[in-house]
């Protein structure tokens, strides 16, 4: 199964059935928080909901489709990090992530979007990825920011939240404008980003 380190702290694992009770015990920790952004929050009501979660995010992976990561941080399940679905033919995807609330501000997400990315064009050879965050979530649109993509443009009421349509900013990033990024972020003298 698919394990990837990240560093010291911080690895992304595919998720696997057994993940279903420590998935489910971080959404309803933190039920009020992530429904305010992630409209299926009110459908995950047990533990058999993340299951099935899971069994889909699994049958994704198999069929080679994309496939959706725990992220650990210390040991401990904190998010979830994955590419929504992948178009082979024009080699680009939707990443999504999130985060629970304790884990926020430690650089978990910035770190595990990176890896993600890295593995889209490195090991995928994809030609794009995209980000959408709904407009008025600034800790989620800071992610593709601080990793240099691109705004391309705001979808108008591109999602229903709880009783209101919001509006979704979109951000690119292409391979080659990647791996320049990547390669202007190395401190040359020792191979460490700076």
């Amino acid at each position: 199964m698919f394990r990837h380190p990240v560093n010291d702290h911080i690895a992304l694992k595919l998720l696997e059935l057994q993940d279903a009770p420590a998935l489910y015990d971080l959404i309803d920790s933190g039920r009020e928080y992530l429904r305010e952004w992630l409209p299926w929050v009110d459908q995950t009501r047990q533990v058999e909901d993340t299951a099935r979660f899971i069994q889909t995010a699994l049958g994704q992976f198999a069929a080679s489709n994309g496939f959706q990561a725990g992220i650990l941080y210390q040991g401990q399940l904190a998010g979830v990090v994955g590419f929504h679905q992948i178009d082979w033919h024009n080699r680009n995807t939707a990443l999504g992530y999130w985060l629970g609330a304790s884990y926020q501000g430690r650089g978990i997400m910035t770190a595990a979007v990176q890896a993600m990315v890295d593995i889209a064009f490195n090991e995928y050879h994809l030609h794009r990825v995209e980000i959408q965050a709904a407009v008025t979530n600034r800790k989620s649109r800071a992610i593709p920011e601080r990793l240099g993509f691109t705004q391309e443009g705001v979808i108008r009421q591109a999602e229903r939240l709880l009783d209101r349509f919001v509006d979704h900013a979109v951000y690119g990033m292409l391979a080659p404008d990647w791996f320049q990024y990547r390669h202007s972020r190395l401190d040359l003298g020792n191979n460490r980003e700076s």
